[in-house]
């Protein structure tokens, strides 16, 4: 599987997606039904086919939404895997690296189509205008834009936000520190233009891959690989010299020129909020766009949670980042990491640990929240016990109030590293640095045998009860349980 395609048709064998045949305006509508269709959690990908003014073009809107199922597949695993299980998988899986294989540019699938000079329109493909307050229309949101390090020629995917801007012609914004715009910076400092590339439209795993900090010497194609299990056919383009995925449905490529700046935003960002001020950007002058027949234009409406598209991915992504990152550490008793999608996708950690020695949560919570997967914007850090699970809030949540002491389990590290999409953080340019909270919701290490045993079922009765869940008239089966009674001298 390396399109966009193949992974639709699994998709849609497992009913997560819905075809819209009526014709819809893209100006506002699309994203509002988007939004409105994904305030139920687990929704439906939606696909228009019937765009207005666009005849012929197809939009595809959410690929992941809310959905685990969806992201789960996208990485080779089973649909019907827990959120948990699908993150260490994940975890595990982003420790593999598989270089990417070329192949001739002809039998790259993107290329079907290619279009030069004044065949160039990238107005045609509908892209959407997601909000009211939104400077234009956005045609990368679910994008993977790739750039190259002009010294090393390490190739780097990475995802940013692009408003068309003319024909010819669509905004290149990127935060600072991100690696498109230190890319940017080192072609511009040798006073040529920088070369860089957008997939409008492809295999949904290297939009996850794009949007997950990895180590900036080392190009994402090799991270995606080791996730798809195989190396992922890519081409050398003729136009800007970059790599490009040989199977994506869209392709622009071209250069963005020191000092060549136009109006940029606003736009709805992944927080629920509009992001910066619109004003000065620099731009991609396109030289050429690449496109299969019958394409189709992935979209990504940033919202607030469920209707976020990046709150499942980010969750997934950066939950499996931090995980190895604590591994690489070489810190113990790790049993589990987790961002809750419902803190626009970064905003949380959850560490699950098992308690080995005195400071040892403590110590897990500093460096979840400030090694490279999970220093990003992340406001909160909270660290528990391996009896909560940490995907379930609500059992986050009970831990928080009855094994935290706030007066003795609350940190705060400031001028961290921040966004400058940050709301919260006001005059805008003091964004870029931010502050987080550590929580510590374990139980206090120093008393832990002593602390008080919480109310457990017995193993028996559990798994008789079980048993006999659909002879009492219940739904489905019986819920799973980890701990019973007999653990408690172990768990508490």
């Amino acid at each position: 599987m390396q399109n966009l395609g193949d992974w639709l048709e699994k998709v849609e064998e497992i009913g997560e997606l819905t075809r819209i045949s009526a014709e819809v305006d893209p100006v506002l509508e699309m994203s509002t039904i988007t939004y409105l269709a994904g305030k139920e959690v687990g929704g439906p990908t939606l696909l228009f086919e019937n765009i207005m003014g666009h005849p012929g073009q197809r939009v595809l809107f959410n690929p992941y939404g809310s959905s685990y199922r969806r992201l789960a597949l996208a990485i080779r695993e089973d649909a019907d895997a827990k959120p948990i299980e699908i993150a260490h998988t994940l975890a595990k899986k982003m420790k593999q690296r598989i270089d990417p294989k070329f192949i001739d540019g002809a039998s790259a699938t993107v290329n079907e189509n290619i279009e030069t000079g004044d065949e160039i329109d990238v107005t045609k493909f509908g892209a959407p205008v997601m909000w009211p307050r939104d400077g234009g229309a956005y045609i990368g949101t679910a994008d993977v834009v790739i750039t190259m390090d002009p010294e090393s020629k390490r190739i780097n995917l990475g995802t940013y936000r692009q408003m068309v801007e003319g024909p010819k012609q669509v905004g290149f914004y990127a935060s600072p520190g991100k690696d498109a715009l230190l890319d940017r910076e080192l072609w511009w400092k040798q006073g040529k233009p920088a070369p860089v590339a957008a997939v409008y439209g492809g295999d949904p795993m290297l939009f996850l891959v794009a949007s997950t900090t990895f180590p900036k010497d080392v190009s994402e194609y090799e991270f995606a690989g080791g996730i798809a299990g195989e190396p992922i056919e890519v081409f050398k383009s003729d136009v800007t010299g970059l790599t490009l995925p040989a199977h994506a449905e869209i392709i622009i490529e071209g250069f963005a020129y020191p000092d060549q700046t136009a109006p940029e935003g606003p736009f709805g960002e992944f927080q629920g909020y509009y992001g910066r001020p619109g004003g000065p950007t620099p731009y991609i002058e396109i030289k050429a766009i690449r496109y299969r027949n019958n394409p189709i234009l992935m979209s990504a409406l940033m919202a607030d949670w469920p209707s976020n598209e990046c709150g499942v991915m980010w969750a997934m992504a950066k939950s499996a980042k931090v995980w190895n990152d604590l591994d690489a550490m070489g810190v113990p008793g790790i049993k589990g990491v987790w961002s809750p999608p419902e803190a626009a996708g970064w905003g949380w950690t959850v560490v699950s640990i098992e308690q080995k020695y005195a400071g040892h949560a403590s110590q897990v919570g500093a460096l979840a929240a400030q090694c490279m997967g999970g220093a990003y914007f992340t406001k909160y850090v909270v660290v528990v016990d391996e009896d909560v699970d940490p995907t379930n809030l609500a059992e986050v949540i009970w831990a928080m109030a009855t094994r935290s002491r706030p007066k003795d389990s609350i940190d705060i590290l400031r001028e961290t590293w921040s966004t400058y999409l940050d709301p919260s953080q006001n005059p805008a340019e003091i964004r870029p640095w931010g502050s987080k909270c550590i929580i510590n919701a374990c139980k206090e290490f120093k008393y832990i045998k002593e602390f008080a045993p919480r109310t457990r079922l017995d193993r028996t009765v559990y798994e008789k009860v079980s048993a006999r869940w659909q002879e009492l008239g219940l739904k489905g089966s019986a819920p799973e349980i980890e701990y019973f009674e007999e653990d408690i001298n172990r768990h508490g």
